[in-house]
């Protein structure tokens, strides 16, 4: 019950949001806004989902724009235009973000690189990777990938289908198995896991890997969605992922989350864009509006009551005698309240 308590308010605030939009800006839930919103929301979803695996191992994830980046690089222009080539450009795609995956699991848990410094790096190696091949201009995107990511089942955009799926399958296996239990104690306290044998490094390590499989997937939908995607396309994706796991409740410091809650985050923050631009403002606004929304759920989930209660219960209770600068306040030896000891 606690883990639900944790991420309500993003449920709540994403129903506020929808509501107030509707009140106004209606333009915001017309179908034309609708028809963008959910699409570029699933491919959102699922950096922030693996950025919230990251997140949960005590690490912060930059080289998500990279990975985004290369991957509609790889799909656009290997095919460039020829559906025959679509398929191995995508197995390629999947095989270098793993590689890049494995790479930053192991400098992070084996060399014991910072998190931070490691995925910087990575991120310079994919992007050179994709200026190398792109040499900075966009390719259209091939009729075959365009057709399917505008695919709607049911009257529901594919995309979303596919990353509702696959946040259903990582909730239920983080929350409903072995490993995912272990993968959340780990992350939550490393040296109380490693007390209780389990080996941080192995959850750490399965973090990245997934991560960057995930990244990659949104890069595919990605490079279908966006009919000429630009070499520099997952570069708008990193502040908003991290915003999305703060918003879901995942501390930046580790350990217990949800990633349907960032899922939700994504939404949020998805939604807030489409609210913004209905009124007319520029991009630094929308910027603006999405550091924002990260600095209020860093403030809210940071300085949660029972959080500060909870110091305020291990403080050690102040001695009233050194308050009145008494014998208790004063060093070295001294006799009640007469003259020091000689």
């Amino acid at each position: 019950m606690a883990r639900w308590r944790r991420s309500a308010g993003i449920w709540a605030a994403t129903g506020l949001l929808f509501a107030l939009s509707a009140i106004f800006q209606p333009k915001s839930l017309g179908g034309s806004a609708q028809a963008a919103l959910w699409p570029f929301a699933a491919v959102l979803m699922l950096a922030a989902v693996g950025q919230t695996l990251v997140v949960q191992q005590r690490g912060i994830d930059l080289s998500v724009p990279g990975f985004i980046s290369l991957t509609v690089v790889l799909v656009t222009h290997i095919p460039n235009g020829n559906p025959a080539k679509l398929g191995p450009a995508i197995a390629g795609a999947y095989g270098i973000c793993l590689a890049a995956g494995l790479m930053n699991g192991l400098l992070v848990t084996r060399v014991g690189i910072t998190p931070i410094v490691q995925t910087l790096g990575m991120n310079a190696v994919l992007y050179g990777i994709d200026l190398g091949i792109s040499q900075g201009t966009p390719t259209q995107t091939t009729g075959a990938m365009q057709s399917f990511t505008s695919a709607s089942p049911a009257g529901i955009p594919l995309p979303l289908v596919i990353t509702v799926v696959i946040v259903i399958l990582l909730e239920f296996t983080i929350k409903r198995t072995a490993f995912g239990r272990r993968f959340e104690a780990s992350g939550a306290n490393a040296a109380a896991g490693r007390a209780a044998g389990l080996r941080g490094n192995r959850y750490q390590f399965s973090a990245y890997v997934g991560a960057a499989l995930l990244y990659c997937t949104a890069g595919v939908l990605l490079a279908g969605i966006v009919s000429q995607p630009d070499p520099f396309q997952g570069n708008s994706y990193l502040l908003p992922s991290v915003a999305a796991v703060a918003l879901g409740g995942t501390s930046l410091l580790g350990g217990v989350g949800s990633v349907i809650a960032s899922a939700m985050g994504a939404l949020f923050l998805s939604q807030l864009q489409q609210f913004v631009l209905a009124t007319g403002a520029s991009a630094a606004v929308q910027n603006l509006a999405q550091a924002g929304a990260l600095a209020l759920a860093v403030t809210v989930y940071g300085l949660r009551p029972g959080r500060l209660l909870a110091r305020s219960r291990a403080r050690p209770p102040a001695d009233p005698q050194a308050r009145d600068g008494t014998a208790a306040s004063r060093p070295g030896p001294y006799n009640d309240h007469r003259a020091p000891v000689t």
